[in-house]
């Protein structure tokens, strides 16, 4: 007879306690503790796994020297976006977790990946939708299924593990990991130690295999991914597939990766047949109507290790309420009210009465501290109501005594602004050291203070 155990699990780090605690003793996260019920069984508590033959002999230490360090052989996705990602493919053996909202496309982003992969057979295992959903979705994105494309909705492991013994597939999708559960432990699908122990399973079964597999993860409601943290440290991959429902773009990060680099990112554009893949961004997220709006700056950036330009818009106006309103779309609203202390301590604009409302255009959110002078740029703009010129465009980060510091890659910022057609681009002049500008035809225009900048832009 199984006897139940009441044991309390930490829901960041996975650490449990016979005990409940206000702040986990592992990572001192507050309230973070909840409880499970197991049911101790020494006879029958076995993990799942898959059955291979393991190899003869156990593993010995071996000198580094005669570790060999081929090239890893990776798996084609057949989509740019995400091989470039990944580090250029999938690595066979290797566990990929992908996040994201509900609704933002992930199980449409893993399916057309698919569905473009006829040579190879593939496994999509769903826990949330039907094979009738499924077929519909493909329906709808335009993609015809091939014969190596194989359905099963199952939320047991070991069922899974059956099906995978049977089909012997060359790629494996679940669908997502939080709808699974085995028999090993008695707790509801998606709760913290269902996931530590399917995601366990999961990652020898693909070690073991050498058979990549994907899983599709939630996000809960501080947006990061369901389940223990433990499950980020045990997967190779992890991606996050994020945008804003109401804009069409979507952008794939990657958090970790022990296979390839963490600094690039992909760029989608949801549309009504999937997701299109976005080659070129500056063109989509620039608008060739705002010549002669003030308010409108455009900012050279780098996202990842891609560069292109963005539109900044900035609306200045009198408070009415007279409380001055801070708002910020896609940029930290901390650090535009300390650009805007900038520019009333060292510039001498008075400020502190106005709302101001800055916005990203196309619903991206930035981090480079390279769109600073394109910030303070537009709000300046939008408070003078005096029109940029449209093709002038600019990069440089702005510090607290008003200067313009350098900013990393100039080079590639300089030609993405000058493949776009751009007349010319404000820089640091420090980032211009040891660079041969004779080479662009594009003006560059170098500055060392905010004061600088804006004399030259706006006379």
């Amino acid at each position: 007879m199984a006897k139940e155990k009441i044991v309390y699990v930490c829901s960041q780090c996975g650490n449990d306690s016979p005990k409940w605690v206000g702040k986990c003793p592992a990572c001192g996260a507050w309230n973070s503790y909840v409880e499970q019920v197991v049911h101790k069984d020494s006879s029958a508590r076995q993990v799942a796994s898959f059955a291979v033959a393991s190899p003869a002999g156990k593993s010995v230490p071996r000198p580094f020297r005669e570790i060999e360090s081929g090239s890893e052989e990776r798996l084609d996705l057949n989509d740019g976006e995400l091989n470039r990602v990944l580090g250029g493919g999938l690595v066979p053996g290797s566990l990929v977790l992908l996040g994201g909202e509900p609704g933002i496309g992930k199980s449409t982003l893993v399916l057309q990946t698919v569905l473009r992969m006829g040579n190879r057979r593939i496994l999509y295992v769903s826990g949330e939708e039907s094979p009738r959903q499924l077929k519909l979705r493909a329906e709808r994105i335009s993609h015809t299924p091939s014969d190596n494309l194989l359905i099963v909705c199952e939320n047991s492991l070991e069922q899974i593990y059956a099906h995978i013994q049977n089909v012997r597939p060359e790629l494996v999708i679940i669908d997502s990991i939080q709808t699974i559960s085995t028999e090993v432990v008695d707790s509801s699908p998606g709760s913290i130690s269902q996931v530590r122990e399917c995601a366990a399973s999961i990652l020898k079964f693909a070690k073991e295999t050498g058979t990549p597999v994907i899983l599709i993860g939630h996000i809960n409601k501080e947006g990061t991914l369901a389940g223990p943290k433990v499950l980020e440290h045990i997967v190779d991959t992890v991606l996050q597939f994020e945008g804003d429902q109401h804009y069409v773009y979507r952008i794939l990060r990657s958090i970790k990766n022990r296979f390839g680099s963490t600094a690039e990112l992909g760029i989608y554009e949801m549309r009504q047949d999937g997701l299109r893949q976005v080659s070129n961004p500056s063109e989509l997220l620039l608008n060739s109507e705002h010549e002669g709006m003030s308010g409108v700056a455009v900012a050279c950036t780098i996202e990842g290790v891609r560069p292109f330009l963005i539109e900044t818009q900035a609306l200045v106006s009198t408070a009415a309420y007279g409380t001055p309103q801070r708002s910020a779309t896609g940029f930290d609203t901390r650090r535009m009210n300390m650009l805007l202390a900038v520019l009333e301590k060292r510039v001498g604009f008075k400020l502190a009465q106005k709302d101001v409302f800055l916005n990203i255009a196309g619903g991206l959110r930035v981090n480079d501290p390279a769109i600073d002078l394109a910030v303070i740029t537009a709000i300046l703009s939008s408070n003078m109501d005096a029109p940029l010129d449209a093709g002038i465009c600019m990069a440089g980060e702005v510090g607290l005594s008003g200067e313009i510091r350098p900013v990393g890659r100039i080079e590639q910022r300089i030609a993405e602004a000058e493949k776009l057609g751009f007349t010319s681009i404000v820089v640091p002049r420090q980032s211009l050291h040891g660079l041969d500008t004779s080479k662009y035809k594009i003006q560059i225009i170098p500055v060392r203070k905010v004061e600088e900048a804006f004399r030259i832009l706006f006379g």
